[in-house]
């Protein structure tokens, strides 16, 4: 009889550590290389944006005003109401288009639309508090700005706006998934919000009957829980974080819902 032969030794397979953290990583510096890395100053004009916004601003209403709303500095008070707003337009806009920005990479088995949505959240996030504390921290070298800071209000603001986008943008990823028309409806619906989130101007000088109405903006106490941060003497009693944080936990597990029953079909009708 032949000598039986034997058997080749099975290698194991060695799996890779931490699968998902990789793939976010890699989407997150896949947008950071495609946002940034191709424009002559990079992440400069992360910083430049905002600036030049808030400038305009408080150049175009020192002539109007002789005074800010609230405290001396326009710039300032312009900085508290616009950077936690664009903050949140930010977050928004970006989980919105999650799955249609990594649309090829999700054609992968390793790669899921709650990898593509955490890494462009995870990267805004942090894009965006690096640009506010590059901001506010030029703010207070300029002359005749004294900064008075309060940091639980400004981080739970920064909390409020992050909660709120990230579930705005993920029930907005599943409706203009399956209705690709939304997204065109969703910008023309959200043109003013800036003018209706209290960016320009003070919740208390608003007549009583927009009060009533503009309290349900989440912006709303967003903008106010910043100002709050940065004037120890501006009374923010109308601020419910706990209003828009459940608004936003909300939204957030209504979209995931919708996500995980249809992402197949919104890959699928491409």
């Amino acid at each position: 009889m032949p000598a039986q032969r034997p058997k080749p030794a099975l290698r194991r397979v060695k799996t890779r550590e931490f699968p998902t953290f990789r793939t976010i990583m890699a989407l997150m510096l896949r947008e950071m290389s495609s946002r940034y890395g191709r424009s002559p100053g990079g992440y400069v004009w992360a910083v430049l944006e905002p600036v030049g916004t808030i400038l305009i601003l408080a150049i175009a209403f020192s002539f109007m005003l002789r005074a800010p709303p609230l405290g001396t500095s326009f710039i300032l008070f312009y900085a508290t109401g616009f950077l936690p707003f664009s903050l949140y337009s930010t977050v928004a806009k970006t989980a919105m288009n999650a799955i249609d920005y990594s649309r090829p990479l999700l054609m992968y088995p390793a790669v899921t639309w709650v990898d593509a949505m955490a890494a462009r959240f995870l990267l805004n996030a942090l894009t965006g508090i690096s640009v506010a504390t590059i901001v506010f921290t030029g703010i207070a070298f300029l002359p005749n700005v004294r900064l008075s800071l309060d940091l639980p209000p400004i981080l739970m603001a920064h909390l409020m706006a992050l909660v709120f986008a990230l579930g705005l943008g993920a029930l907005n990823c599943a409706i203009s998934g399956l209705f690709p028309i939304w997204d065109m409806v969703w910008n023309i619906l959200t043109r003013p919000l800036m003018l209706l989130s209290g960016v320009l101007y003070t919740f208390e000088s608003l007549p009583a009957f927009a009060r009533a109405i503009l309290w349900y903006n989440p912006l709303i106490h967003v903008v106010g829980e910043m100002r709050a941060g940065f004037y120890p003497m501006y009374n923010s009693s109308y601020v419910s974080p706990a209003y828009v944080l459940l608004l936003g936990l909300g939204l957030m597990a209504f979209g995931c819902t919708l996500l995980v029953r249809y992402h197949r079909d919104i890959l699928n009708d491409a």
